[in-house]
């Protein structure tokens, strides 16, 4: 295992984090600020992709992997270059997007830990077709290429994920492009944020690690101002409730009910 970081102190261990048993467990637990904030380890087993790799093949993944540390707006991918690896996110979260000839930026998914990217790239031996930035001080994994794709075809448990995943991919492709083809702006804000939440532990909904109202516009097509002032609405309504860095849904079926609500036709 190689740090890119000279003040990064890497631990990789063979073994799910014990101080969780829950699948959904970091991979990177957050790290003692008190004794050494540059001193991190990574429970290997608890990356979703390297879970149930042999003893062996996780002893080829730990020598190989490369860990790198980017700050928010770093850029981890180019669009048009080649890179020869797989990413592993283990912390932070990352925007994919694309610029188009006029210079404007398209928002077009976002990535969480325990995603992993650039695998089309490897398995088609192309370019990358967009670019990956990061939204907040990330940790990523990079596993050589040819140690991915051998993985990909000889260890069932990846090929079986690689498979699901892809499918997931292009579902939730298709759930973005279901939200940027309505054309009620806070009906888009409204879907996205439906799209993008989750449970915690206390059944609570929310959106960890929100992105900033110009990302979220950015991804959906509009302007950061409409964003603001459409969850400032929602703020007010008592349907969401912002924290510092996560918004809360405190009425989720309000939330739904305006999303789905027909859109009223103008009569002549």
């Amino acid at each position: 295992m190689i740090s890119k970081n000279k003040k990064l102190l890497i631990s990789l261990e063979d073994t799910p984090s014990s101080s969780s048993s829950s699948d959904n467990a970091p991979a990177v637990p957050a790290p003692n600020k008190a004794k050494n904030p540059f001193n991190i380890t990574i429970h290997l087993r608890n990356i979703p992709l390297l879970q149930k790799l042999t003893k062996d093949e996780m002893l080829q993944v730990k020598n190989a992997l490369v860990i790198q540390r980017y700050n928010r707006r770093d850029k981890i991918i180019q669009k048009g270059t080649v890179s020869n690896y797989l990413l592993l996110l283990l912390s932070g979260n990352l925007q994919v997007i694309d610029m188009t000839d006029q210079g404007n930026i398209t928002g077009l998914s976002l990535l969480s830990p325990g995603n992993f990217f650039g695998e089309v790239e490897l398995i088609n031996n192309t370019v990358h077709t967009s670019s990956v930035v990061a939204l907040n001080e990330t940790l990523i994994a990079l596993l050589p290429g040819a140690i991915a794709l051998h993985l990909f075809s000889h260890s069932p448990p990846v090929s079986q994920q690689i498979q699901s995943h892809l499918a997931h991919k292009v579902r939730r492709n298709q759930q973005f492009r279901n939200i940027l083809s309505i054309n009620n702006t806070p009906k888009r804000i409204f879907n996205f944020l439906i799209l993008m939440k989750q449970k915690n532990s206390e059944h609570q909904e929310l959106v960890e690690n929100l992105p900033t109202h110009q990302e979220i516009a950015n991804i959906i097509n509009t302007s950061r101002e409409t964003v603001t002032r459409t969850l400032l609405m929602l703020v007010q309504q008592g349907i969401i409730k912002k924290d510092a860095n996560r918004l809360v849904i405190t009425k989720p079926s309000a939330l739904f009910k305006l999303a789905n609500k027909p859109q009223q036709t103008k009569k002549n």
